[in-house]
């Protein structure tokens, strides 16, 4: 009876993990990619991402300062927020482009709700959005031709990424009568030519944003993730999962069932976005139903944006709208409690 006992709200459990340690692993993760769109797109695409960085580190430290907290710019999360901004542009934006998106995605997305932890949608998103919204030309043009391959990832159409071609491929094909044969039939090849772009979709070799392209390097990332238990895999499983389901139901130009899966799955920002944005431990739900809720929910928004929306890809606004439902998610997915009714 002379031990003194403590009492102390919860957690009780204790990790030897921290934030420094889990950004840091994520920078790691996420390093492949980064070398990858240096030797697809050129030393240019270096320039933007440490340009992002800074960008993002200077923000930061800024809003802190102002704000009179601690700098803590050190524990990565400006820097994972930075990353994520460069690897959404092209490599052709201007220098002043990526600076002002990271400034917005680090104030608006970030600080201005209290900084780490509290911010309710994913700050390197809110940036890319902004930034599509205000100047679109510079986010949806791709001229830099991948080393050794094309835009469009297959050598007969090389004038646009993969996205693109499949999106006015079929437009054309679902209002064919406003179209000449010819440019019916050119659609209608383009379709049939998606399956010999796999190795190219598969190793990076197409047109795109700096570090969407290469499927193989950004999974080589999320496997390392997924081994440190830094991620699970109910949300980017699900996400890719029904973006493949909704995708061989409805993307094809033979009726229902007829879609090319795997070339939707491997196309556009999906594994990046599944694995490293929609994943982000403050932006996501906590519970099982609730993440896998929500990577359904990202799968469906994505492919009514590609199949029938403005923008040939649809992955960044499908995060920050589920982000937005996060709190219904894990508020309807509470396990009950234990001899609760």
């Amino acid at each position: 009876m002379d031990k003194n006992f403590y009492v102390s709200p919860s957690p009780h459990i204790k990790d030897r993990d921290s934030i420094p340690k889990i950004m840091y692993s994520v920078i790691l993760a996420l390093v492949p990619a980064g070398v990858g769109a240096v030797y697809f797109f050129g030393i240019r695409a270096l320039y933007v991402i440490i340009i992002t960085v800074l960008s993002a580190l200077v923000s930061e430290a800024i809003c802190q300062k102002i704000m009179k907290r601690p700098v803590t710019i050190t524990d990565g999360s400006a820097i994972v927020t930075g990353i994520l901004l460069a690897y959404n542009l092209p490599a052709e934006v201007p220098f002043w482009l990526p600076v002002v998106g990271a400034f917005f995605g680090i104030v608006i997305g970030k600080a201005v709700f209290g900084g780490l932890g509290f911010n309710p949608m994913n700050p390197a998103l809110i940036g890319r959005a902004f930034l599509m919204a205000s100047w679109p030309v510079y986010m949806t043009v791709f001229n830099t031709v991948p080393k050794n391959g094309t835009l469009s990832g297959i050598s007969a159409i090389t004038s646009a990424t993969p996205l693109n071609v499949f999106k006015h491929a079929r437009e054309i094909l679902i209002n064919s009568s406003s179209f000449s044969t010819q440019q019916v039939t050119e659609a209608t090849n383009a379709m049939s030519q998606f399956s010999s772009s796999y190795g190219s979709l598969f190793w990076g070799k197409v047109g795109g944003c700096l570090g969407e392209t290469s499927a193989a390097l950004l999974l080589l990332g999320a496997v390392f993730l997924m081994y440190k238990r830094i991620i699970g895999w109910k949300i980017p499983f699900s996400y890719i999962g029904t973006v493949a389901l909704l995708s061989w139901i409805f993307s094809g130009n033979d009726g229902l069932f007829s879609g090319d899966a795997l070339f939707h799955v491997l196309s556009g920002g999906l594994i990046l976005g599944a694995f490293f944005m929609a994943t982000d431990m403050v932006t996501s739900p906590i519970t099982f139903k609730g993440r896998i809720f929500f990577g359904i929910g990202c799968g469906i928004i994505t492919v009514i944006i590609r199949l029938w929306g403005g923008y040939p890809e649809g992955v960044s606004y499908s995060i920050l709208l589920m982000n937005l439902t996060v709190p219904l998610l894990d508020k309807f997915s509470r396990p009950k409690t234990f001899g609760g009714k």
